[in-house]
């Protein structure tokens, strides 16, 4: 689904959720060619490196998205995931709901012999110096959308076209590399699922 497309399909689902006509939602899916720059990249060209014409030769989009964050890369073989999630009441915690989504991609990583983590004073999935899943957000009176990127059979070599996240200093990774053989979409994505319903699970009440 093109980037376009997902994020109209966002804000239908943010309001269907704010509405109540909907349940906490979970996009996932995979984009074709597409550079976005989020809200502090606006105003800066610094962390894209390559030029329009060498964006254009190949075949990748460059948009300005609504998300937090800086400037980061989608495509064929990552994983997106953009939930759509009323954090109210008991969620209502930016830092934990980061935090949440990288505990999703650190144990579906370990479901592939990965051990994977935080780094401090950066936001992610790492491992080591290496960015496994990017994560950008975006909550509207605590209505969550966008979300993390996981890069399972990525092509690297699109990174090189940006610094990703604005981090000059690290390097990016996916689970095919890191586990030193083939591993499908359809596979990350189930793993994805498992842990993100226990991770969210709702809270039992008490009577």
């Amino acid at each position: 689904m093109s980037y376009a497309e997902a994020a109209a399909l966002q804000q239908e689902l943010v309001e269907a959720r704010r509405a109540d006509t909907i349940p906490d939602t979970l996009l996932l899916l995979e984009h074709p060619h597409v550079i976005t720059r989020g809200v502090k990249a606006r105003q800066a060209t610094a962390n894209l490196r390559a030029s329009a014409d060498e964006l254009r030769a190949r075949g990748v989009e460059l948009i300005d998205s609504g998300r937090g964050g800086d400037v980061t890369y989608h495509g064929p073989g990552q994983l997106v995931g953009y939930p759509i999630l009323d954090l109210r009441p008991d969620r209502c915690d930016v830092h934990r709901y980061v935090h949440d989504l990288e505990e999703v991609v650190i144990r579906a990583a370990r479901d592939f012999g990965i051990e994977a983590g935080r780094l401090p004073k950066f936001t992610g999935v790492w491992v080591g110096d290496r960015k496994l899943a990017a994560i950008g957000i975006r909550i509207s009176r605590w209505i969550t959308s966008h979300g993390f990127a996981l890069n399972v059979s990525t092509d690297l070599s699109f990174f090189d076209l940006i610094v990703p996240c604005g981090i000059a200093d690290k390097s990016v990774t996916s689970l095919e590399q890191l586990a030193d053989r083939p591993i499908t979409l359809s596979a990350a994505e189930a793993s994805v699922v498992y842990h993100f319903t226990d991770v969210f699970a709702p809270v039992p009440t008490t009577t």
